[in-house]
């Protein structure tokens, strides 16, 4: 048994090792995009938050023609490899990206602000060199990781999207500050919005939905 379970993680080890960016994950969705010939008015790129945000309220990305895009566990170097396949070649109208918590987390090892800000800003020139707007969103407030405990994010997360901000500002791109409107007293997210403290709820993203439909207009 032992050995088949050491066989087993061995299998599963070189399967990442292999799709490390999970290129797999959207591959065949990408390829009905563009079938269509239609371009998406916006792509969501991120991590769980994103993609549980599709799962959670799809109608909000079907009326409004957005593609979401989002993997769970990744981090930013991971979204910046997969950004051509899920992003550049669906042709969208702009890309929205959220990215930074689970840098924050080290899902993938230690890691600086300032290479997690490259990973950001990389994919924006990315965007803008490929005719893609491109909108910025804060990382949303995590005062502790339920999968990763005493790690005090908060402060680094509002130090990550300080910098984000400000190369917004200085680069005239939208910045959807989710933020400011979330945080509770300890900048982190209130239970009613997030059960686990960083995944929003039904109520957690139509707030979302309201800050970026307003950043958008």
């Amino acid at each position: 048994m032992k050995s088949i379970a050491f066989a087993l993680l061995v299998l599963s080890t070189m399967s990442y090792a292999q799709d490390f960016a999970n290129f797999s994950k959207y591959e065949k969705q990408n390829q009905q995009v563009i079938s269509q010939n239609i371009a998406p008015n916006s792509v969501f790129m991120g991590d769980s938050i994103t993609e549980g945000w599709y799962a959670t309220d799809p109608e909000f990305f079907t009326k409004n023609n957005f593609v979401g895009r989002g993997i769970g566990g990744q981090v930013t170097s991971q979204m910046l490899l997969r950004f051509r396949e899920d992003v550049i070649k669906l042709k969208p109208k702009r890309v929205i990206i959220l990215a930074g918590t689970n840098d924050i987390a080290e899902n993938q090892g230690p890691i600086s602000l300032d290479k997690v800000f490259g990973n950001i800003v990389s994919m924006a020139e990315l965007a803008k060199a490929n005719n893609i707007k491109v909108v910025l969103c804060s990382a949303l407030p995590a005062y502790d990781f339920p999968w990763r405990k005493n790690m005090e994010p908060a402060s680094k997360v509002i130090t990550l999207n300080q910098m984000i901000k400000d190369y917004a500002q200085k680069n005239h791109i939208p910045y959807a500050d989710y933020h400011s409107v979330l945080k509770d007293e300890k900048n982190g997210l209130p239970k009613e919005l997030a059960e686990d403290g960083i995944h929003p709820n039904k109520l957690g993203y139509e707030k979302m939905e309201a800050i970026l439909m307003k950043t958008l207009k």
